[in-house]
């Protein structure tokens, strides 16, 4: 219970949020006009005068509920335990409900010692007007009940925001390690590119002076492909709420990753089934799979003439294959251990799917990724 107790003390202050002054303002004033109307218009008040200046003074406490919570219920109350004092009895304005609101921005604005020194101040108060007898104990009950409720949905609603500011950052953790794993995926592929094509003209370009520009051409092409993507992940992490954001790619990008060759072997893209219907996850992972296996076979498949891929659409799932005939041993069996195939198999786990890659019986390398259509994350 100690330990619960202290808790509760040394609960601090949540972050601030985004307040639009003008909103309160208009609350005042249309409060204000209310208890002029009250005062004027209804008969029967033994305090009217009294009672709308108490109104008065206490209404511009709405403006800094917020950022003052404790001042506002300890001046708030105060001035209507003075104000029972000199005119004996409470404030007979209906429009004084108003009252409940400071309560509720103590509860969820203030840090946990302004709550219990704000929720003694209350019930002082309460204690006070039932001792004197400007209350019923029935009413002073109810009051308390009243006054409990109005604390009660604002630390409600002060965790409720706390749970959706945590739902809020685990989703940006998992974005950021996201387009970690995009990044890596990016540079390695169009790196990778831009160094076979490199290689090729510095080979040919005592025989072919032309091979060296059209390699050059295909580098100045890659790194723009690769300065595009890099920018719009660089956009997507500083990103706010009217960041202009660019696409994803998905399945049907994959198609882009075909090439020729020579220089490096050839890719050969098939893709089966309809992949206009894929969800937009699915479709960007088969495609950063596609691209992490691509440039592993490119950079680590010695002697490799050829890279298939197959894309196959089902019911369920979407099914990846790229496999190649270089070399398994010495350089690649060491990048199988690498990060790039631990990012491919975290992104397939992250989807509720799977990714495996391994040696060919004969000759060659091959990876396999199995994804539902739903793209549910585990």
């Amino acid at each position: 219970m100690f330990a619960l107790l202290r808790s509760v003390w040394d609960e601090p202050r949540p972050a601030p949020a985004v307040v639009r002054l003008w909103r309160d303002r208009v609350l005042v004033l249309v409060l204000l006009l209310i208890a002029v109307l009250e005062a004027v218009l209804r008969s029967g008040l033994d305090t009217r005068a009294g009672s709308l200046v108490v109104a008065v003074v206490l209404l511009p406490l709405l403006l800094v509920r917020r950022s003052r919570p404790l001042m506002a219920v300890v001046v708030a109350f105060g001035v209507a335990a003075v104000a029972s004092l000199v005119f004996w009895g409470e404030p007979e304005l209906n429009v004084m409900v108003f009252m409940l609101l400071f309560p509720f921005s103590l509860f969820r604005w203030g840090s946990g010692r302004e709550a219990v020194v704000g929720l003694a101040v209350m019930l002082g108060k309460i204690g006070l007007s039932a001792v004197l007898g400007f209350v019923s104990a029935g009413d002073a009950v109810a009051g308390t009940a009243v006054l409990g409720t109005a604390c009660a949905l604002g630390a409600a609603v002060r965790y409720r925001a706390r749970a959706r500011a945590r739902e809020f950052d685990q989703v940006k953790l998992l974005e950021r390690e996201r387009l970690a794993r995009d990044l890596h995926d990016t540079v390695a592929h169009h790196v990778s590119a831009m160094a076979i094509r490199a290689q090729a003209g510095l080979a040919t370009a005592a025989a072919r002076p032309e091979a060296a520009i059209e390699a050059l051409t295909l580098i100045e092409a890659e790194a723009s492909r690769a300065l595009t993507e890099m920018r719009t992940m660089v956009r997507a992490l500083r990103r706010n709420d009217s960041a202009d954001l660019a696409p994803s790619p998905g399945v049907a990008d994959v198609a882009l990753l075909a090439s020729p060759g020579p220089p490096g072997p050839e890719v050969d893209v098939r893709i089966d089934g309809p992949v206009d219907a894929l969800p937009g996850s699915v479709g960007t992972a088969v495609y950063r799979l596609t691209q992490e296996s691509v440039t592993n076979a490119r950079r680590h498949a010695r002697h490799a003439t050829r890279i298939e891929v197959r894309v196959t659409v089902g019911d369920s799932s979407v099914h990846l294959r790229v496999s190649d005939d270089g070399d398994t041993g010495g350089v690649r069996g060491a990048a199988a251990q690498g990060h790039g195939l631990i990012g491919m198999k975290e992104r397939a786990d992250l989807l509720g799917g799977s990714c495996e890659a391994g040696p060919n019986p004969d000759r060659g390398w091959t990876v396999t990724a199995v994804l539902p259509l739903t793209g549910a994350a585990r």
